[in-house]
């Protein structure tokens, strides 16, 4: 491992920057968390001393143009990831955004190319890519575990929350800052995976409707996908249902896959009446993975499997499944 290292700064330093990311930065080889930002600076002061971070700023053009600042990484709320991603561009710094990468095809598009015209490299945070259950899965098909993989079967319900029945406000349903509702947020994370398995989905559509009608955006979508191999997929997505549901399927010739995106159930492999369960834990900051691989590929020591490209492509197919052009 070289002894040179990246020099990360955040910009939005909430939630997903407290365990699952942020203390990352500081964890994975060749990297360290040198600065942070947040508009509130008592905020940002605070997560800066609780974190050992040596710098805070009150406004993202600071941080990007930081003299000590290698590397951005985007962790605000969809709406705003474009226009960061574009200037941390424009100060030659590397991106990691978080996901989705914005809040529609569209802007991912302008993301992409601009990086790509300034030769900047840009990351997305999907981190399932990276995370050992999801690659043991890899493997297994792969392998041929389960024969030829022949479809793939989405289903995620869950109950409604009390604050979103209360109608209080949440941006991850307000379509102007998240660019859709939960379906954005969270079913990304498994059309990403899906995708990094199976080869990009080429056609994709759906509908969406909101049934219970606590938020602006949906609350319920079904669709249907093809894979560039020819294989089918399907999905229902339910977040005002009367029960909690987190199950994908990889179906095959000789057995099936079956595990959670976002639980830590054992992934199941069943081969006619045999049943094997595994138990694979996450790690602690679940994406220092992946940041692990962003990390490398800044140093030179590899390639990282989510890219602006790629996250780009999850979020052409959820427009797609939204019916949005």
């Amino acid at each position: 491992m070289t002894d040179k290292k990246i020099r990360w700064g955040i910009i939005g330093c909430g939630d997903v920057t407290e365990v699952k990311s942020g203390p990352a930065f500081q964890k994975a080889d060749g990297s360290e968390l040198t600065a942070v930002m947040r508009r509130n600076g008592e905020l940002a002061r605070d997560y800066a001393i609780r974190h050992n971070v040596p710098k805070w700023h009150e406004s993202a053009d600071m941080l990007i143009n930081d003299p000590e600042v290698d590397a951005v990484y985007i962790a605000t709320p969809p709406s705003t990831h474009k226009v960061y991603t574009i200037m941390s561009a424009r100060a030659g710094k590397p991106v990691y955004v978080e996901k989705p990468m914005a809040i529609s095809y569209r802007e991912c598009v302008e993301m992409a190319e601009e990086c790509e015209r300034l030769n900047v490299p840009l990351f997305t945070a999907y981190y399932r890519r990276a995370l050992p259950r999801f690659l043991k899965i890899k493997v297994l098909i792969e392998n041929g575990a389960i024969g030829e993989v022949r479809a793939v079967n989405v289903r995620y319900f869950s109950r409604p929350s009390l604050s979103d029945m209360n109608r209080i406000y949440n941006w991850r349903v307000d379509p102007a800052i998240a660019g859709a509702g939960y379906f954005f947020d969270l079913a990304s994370h498994t059309l990403d995976l899906l995708q990094y398995y199976f080869g990009s989905i080429v056609k994709a559509e759906g509908s969406a409707v909101n049934q219970g009608k606590y938020y602006a955006a949906e609350d319920t979508v079904t669709a249907s996908f093809v894979f560039e191999g020819g294989m089918p997929g399907s999905g229902m997505w339910c977040y005002c249902a009367d029960e909690n549901l987190d199950r994908c399927e990889i179906i095959g010739s000789t057995g099936k896959i079956v595990f959670a995106t976002f639980g830590d159930a054992p992934v199941v492999i069943k081969r006619g009446e045999v049943i094997e369960d595994l138990n694979i834990p996450h790690p602690e900051h679940v994406q220092q993975p992946l940041i692990q691989l962003v990390t490398n590929e800044l140093l030179g020591l590899g390639e990282c499997p989510s890219t602006g490209r790629t996250g780009m492509m999850t979020s052409w197919v959820m427009d797609r499944i939204l019916e949005r052009s």
